[in-house]
């Protein structure tokens, strides 16, 4: 449409008044259509030239913000918002010329909203003329996200409550019987010998310490995780832990391939979890290679991400088992608590990740963990000091 204009107005002194007409015509009908679709949208939309005067709004933007007079046309953005957050907001970004995504703000003015804002460059032939602030009202997404949260929660909870019920019930058992053992050593006895009963005391404390084990598990997989996430070198925490594990992986028989890629971009994880994460992992890829067999590890670059893949030729996991190796207490080992991958996913999501598990019986398992590499918000197009 602007070619056209252009071209119509190189013209304009040859046209006679009917073209002109008709010229003028087009032009309301396309500035009809473009109120048409402003007006119907439901998202709200705000034009902004350089000096951060209003040059467009639709009546959803309009219905959304909080501002302070109807006559906004041509007004200050700063000067027309009433709320001093979503002001200051503006104020910091608008002359930033980087956009700015999904910027959450609360009202409350007895109905709680939850907005959405995003400031984007407008580029009008590769300069930078002013800004398009998009508005969401993301109220009730936010509502079903958490309902959805807290029913996973509780599902989740339902499951790990269960599994704990389990795991309780055996050592207590166990301490009831030797404490049953106990009595009837000393029923009608003035003296006992001590061995018969070190021996059960022996057994209650072991069976007291895997009480204590099961419950701080539990504890760990509950409680929200203290993450302290700082930039770090995920190559740097595999290296030290595969060199830690290299004397059990040649004791199991496992020979060791390696492939880390350099450079690795950093990402921002918690040290400690993400170390807990992987030997969980590498513990898991040993048990399943009880002959020995081949375990690899790999980190590449895929596209905005960082994937760390761990491989083992072992025993694989069959197909009805793969959409419950993440629930807690489940375990087809002898040993372990059946907690290892539930901490795993719970480390991973922690730190914004994602986990994809292949595997296939006979022939192995690999495990994929993806990170987000953070990214700094680039200007879309250059500026030069000239057009201001």
């Amino acid at each position: 449409m602007r070619r056209f204009l252009q071209r119509a107005l190189e013209k304009i002194e040859k046209m006679d008044r009917t073209q002109i007409r008709r010229l003028v015509s087009d032009i309301a009908g396309e500035n009809e259509l473009l109120e048409m679709v402003m007006e119907s949208m439901s998202d709200g939309v705000l034009v902004t030239d350089r000096e951060d005067k209003i040059l467009m709004v639709n009546k959803s933007a309009e219905r959304m913000l909080p501002f302070t007079t109807d006559e906004l046309i041509e007004k200050s953005l700063e000067e027309a918002i009433g709320d001093e957050e979503i002001r200051e907001f503006f104020t910091a970004n608008l002359r930033g010329l980087d956009r700015v995504l999904d910027r959450e703000f609360t009202l409350g003015n007895g109905y709680s909203r939850t907005l959405s804002l995003s400031i984007m460059p407008l580029v009008r032939q590769g300069w930078i003329t002013g800004n398009v602030i998009h508005i969401e009202d993301v109220t009730e997404k936010r509502a079903r996200e958490a309902r959805l949260r807290r029913a996973e929660s509780l599902a989740a909870l339902t499951t790990l409550t269960a599994g704990v019920a389990h795991e309780i019930k055996n050592p207590l058992g166990s301490i009831g019987i030797h404490l049953e053992l106990m009595k009837k050593e000393m029923s009608g006895k003035r003296q006992i010998g001590t061995r018969k009963v070190m021996e059960n005391l022996l057994i209650i404390k072991e069976e007291v310490d895997r009480l204590n084990r099961i419950v701080m598990d539990f504890l760990f997989t509950v409680r929200p995780m203290n993450a302290e996430l700082s930039y770090d070198d995920l190559n740097r925490v595999v290296q030290e832990l595969l060199e830690f594990m290299r004397f059990e992986l040649a004791e199991a028989g496992i020979m060791l391939e390696t492939e880390l890629m350099k450079p690795s971009p950093q990402i921002l994880m918690d040290e400690r979890y993400m170390k807990q994460a992987v030997l969980n992992l590498l513990k898991n890829a040993i048990s399943a290679m009880p002959a020995g067999g081949k375990l690899r590890v790999q980190t590449l670059h895929q596209g905005n991400e960082v994937c760390l893949k761990i491989s083992d030729t072992g025993e694989g996991i069959p197909e009805e088992n793969m959409d419950k190796i993440f629930e807690p207490y489940f375990t087809t080992k002898d040993f372990g608590s059946g907690l290892g991958l539930t901490l795993v996913y719970k480390i991973v999501k922690e730190h914004l990740g994602d986990i994809e598990v292949n595997s296939k019986v006979g022939e192995g398992t690999t495990i994929a963990l993806s990170f987000p590499i953070p990214q700094k918000e680039k200007r879309l197009i250059g500026f030069s000091e000239e057009a201001q």
